[in-house]
């Protein structure tokens, strides 16, 4: 495919995939790997625009230092530019100030792993903002509890708030909803104070990382109602999260109604995952970008938790064949370089487990009725634009189908030069 003229674009960087947090650590960036080779066995690359750091940077926006300090202060995005596990015993006093502990390991070159994930969220905004796509996928993001000044939940920089920053400039009003187990504290943070943005979570509350997310947290100021928490108890299933996603988002698109929507679609609320305590299937999960697309509102697809190695790839490929609208076999193909990792099944869905459903119908609609009285309160449309004010700068505007054909070129010539050189 040499034209940017699919409906879904796609990023994926290979590098992402060598980055490393520990042996021990849960945060494993190689299932955003192990994903893609999935999604590119399936034969789904062919039906998307496929992006890397490379392309974003080129040829869309140039995502550095300048971009990262949009939302996070010049001190912390200094200190991770510097900052090394050979080094850091110099910066004690940063690091603990900025805290990095044990959730938030010093990882080796970690200020190219900020930008290689950064430029995931903000590359798919700009494709948005410029019409030329109807979904933009990024699973290598959803870093959402990096804090303007604070690492946080294995998170460093918040591609989720720079990508809404980005969708600012063109768009009113967005919309972001977090489908991760963890409350998405790092972003309501962000917005708790704009009529622009609407968070919308669904999560573990009491007693779980990171602790916020009560029902009564809507927002402070201009920003009051612009809040959406959804506490929940363990074990959610299937037809709890159908039950309370559809009259939430319902809502929400009629009284707010966004320009556009970033889904973050953390899987460690699936069944099985190594932190998680809900119950979701794969396609329970999935449900929730099949209801987001029937308001055909742009969206971008990122990442976020998930730490069963084998069961992220799983979900994300699943539903990046959804945002495509083509359905793919349940059995694992024979072809990807990461089949060993799915046996002894070797199958896309897997049954969930029998953990008891702790959400009762009776907690379900008390939160339904709470959340969707102060939803009323908004008016239908309005946002005041004195916040994030659009425009502030202007886009550029960029001939994608010109510069994609180019950067495939480019590509193939590299390949062939590297092929010649490994013959030699």
């Amino acid at each position: 495919m040499n034209n940017f003229k699919q409906k879904v674009t796609y990023y994926y960087d290979e590098e992402f995939g060598t980055f490393n947090y520990s042996t021990t650590h849960p945060m494993k960036p190689l299932r955003v790997a192990i994903t893609d080779d999935l999604v590119g066995h399936y034969g789904l690359k062919q039906y998307m625009n496929c992006i890397d750091q490379t392309f974003v940077q080129t040829y869309i926006k140039r995502v550095d230092e300048d971009v990262l300090t949009q939302f996070h202060s010049y001190e912390y995005i200094d200190l991770i530019k510097v900052i090394t596990p050979d080094n850091k015993c110099q910066y004690e006093d940063q690091l603990y100030r900025f805290n990095f502990m044990e959730d938030c390991p010093v990882l080796d070159r970690l200020f190219d792993f900020c930008l290689c994930q950064t430029s995931g969220s903000v590359g798919a905004a700009c494709v948005i903002a410029d019409q030329k796509s109807n979904i933009a996928i990024n699973w290598s993001g959803g870093l959402h509890h990096a804090k303007q000044s604070e690492a946080s939940g294995f998170c460093y920089v918040n591609d989720c708030v720079l990508g809404i920053l980005e969708l600012l400039k063109t768009y009113q009003r967005v919309l972001y909803v977090d489908i991760d187990i963890h409350h998405g504290d790092g972003v309501e943070e962000a917005f708790y104070l704009t009529d622009r943005v609407m968070t919308c979570s669904f999560h573990k509350f009491k007693e779980y990382f990171p602790g916020t997310g009560h029902i009564d947290d809507i927002g402070h100021d201009k920003g009051k109602y612009y809040a959406v928490n959804f506490p929940l108890n363990e074990g959610l299933n299937d037809d709890s999260i159908q039950f309370i996603f559809k009259p939430v988002i319902d809502k929400i698109m009629e009284n707010f109604r966004p320009d556009v929507v970033m889904l973050q679609g953390g899987t460690d609320s699936l069944s099985g995952d190594r932190l998680g305590c809900f119950n979701l299937s794969i396609k329970g999960h999935g449900t929730c970008i099949e209801y987001l697309k029937k308001f055909n509102v742009p969206i971008i697809m990122v990442g976020g938790g998930g730490y069963t190695l084998r069961n992220v790839p799983r979900c994300w490929t699943y539903e990046t064949s959804l945002a495509l609208n083509v359905p793919i076999q349940d059995n694992i193909p024979d072809e990807s370089d990461y089949k060993i990792y799915f046996g002894p099944e070797y199958k896309l869905h897997l049954p969930i487990s029998n953990m008891e459903e702790q959400n009762s119908k009776d907690y379900l609609e008390k939160n339904i009725v709470q959340i969707l009285d102060n939803l009323k309160q908004i008016n239908p449309g309005c946002a005041q634009i004195d916040h994030y004010a659009i425009g502030k700068e202007s886009r550029k505007k960029v001939d994608y189908q010109e510069l994609f054909s180019e950067y495939q070129d480019n590509k193939e010539e590299m390949q062939i030069e590297q092929n010649q050189d490994q013959q030699e």
